[in-house]
């Protein structure tokens, strides 16, 4: 049974569904326009909640799975290639009678999003990527660690695991009840009352090595709906540490797409979901995506 969060006067339901061989969770939020939107390497659905509600609905219907191997969804031990990402996307929106939908996708996500509008072009009608570009930086492993390193910690509790999460130069000190559910939802509690992150480190593992097996300047060059590329320039970390994605390598992949736009917004690869960022973006979103 679906349960529901309120925090918008739009209902964002939680629900599940098995699509071939895993139980995925999805967040469903009431609206018109089909709107799907994909989350980041490590994420989950919620990383998506204070853009809803920010503006998306009632315009757009927003479904927003966690990936297999993330938060609620199941984690079989293997399948993290971008074809069996793309099989579960295409398999709920079947599931839910979705036949073509504005699809958008932050990092991770948006490099799924990419590989499912050039491979399934019938079912999409235009593409968002939030923070993803054909050139990676050369220090997106060391940019990103501090984020990856939560899913190997276990905590006293789930309180205790919040507070540690907090300080992380990466959010910069943001800290709202959007960002709270977010982490709150990858959350499993053990049997001795510790907390640690029910995100399989080995699933996220293999779906990066996924990610780095496929041709993406080829694949962007094949994505013919109209896209919208959203960079956020803040630094991705403490004073000094340059953004995930720099504005010339996301200006380049936005004049790689045969119908690319390139646009920013305030904060960096995570806060320009939340807060501040979280309105601009949607505003973004909402104008690219609104229905004709």
């Amino acid at each position: 049974m679906a349960t529901t969060l309120t925090r918008s006067s739009s209902p964002i339901a939680e629900r599940r569904a098995r699509i071939g061989d895993v139980e995925l969770f999805y967040l469903d939020a009431a609206g018109d326009a089909p709107l799907v939107m994909l989350h980041g390497l490590s994420a989950n659905a919620n990383s998506f909640s204070a853009i809803i509600t920010a503006g998306l609905a009632p315009a757009f219907r927003v479904i927003a799975p966690d990936l297999r191997g993330r938060a609620r969804s199941n984690a079989p031990e293997t399948g993290y290639s971008m074809a069996d990402h793309a099989r579960d996307v295409i398999g709920l929106m079947d599931h839910l009678g979705i036949e073509r939908a504005v699809l958008a996708g932050h990092s991770f996500g948006g490099y799924l999003g990419i590989y499912l509008a050039a491979h399934f072009p019938e079912r999409f009608d235009r593409l968002i990527v939030l923070d993803a570009a054909i050139t990676s930086h050369p220090r997106v492993g060391e940019l990103i660690k501090p984020s990856l390193d939560r899913l190997g910690k276990t905590l006293p509790s789930e309180a205790t695991y919040l507070e540690s999460i907090k300080p992380a130069p990466y959010l910069g000190g943001l800290w709202d009840e959007h960002v709270e559910a977010f982490y709150r939802a990858e959350l499993v509690q053990n049997a001795d009352g510790s907390t640690q992150s029910a995100t399989s480190a080995s699933a996220v593992a293999q779906a990066a090595y996924g990610l780095a097996c496929e041709p993406w300047l080829h694949l962007v060059q094949q994505t013919r709906q109209p896209t919208l590329v959203i960079n956020a320039l803040e630094g991705y970390g403490p004073p000094g540490t340059p953004p995930l994605m720099e504005e010339a390598w996301a200006k380049a992949t936005a004049a790689a797409f045969p119908a690319g736009q390139y646009t920013v917004v305030p904060g960096n690869h995570i806060t320009m979901l939340f807060g501040a960022g979280a309105s601009a973006t949607a505003s973004k979103i909402e104008q690219f995506a609104r229905p004709s």
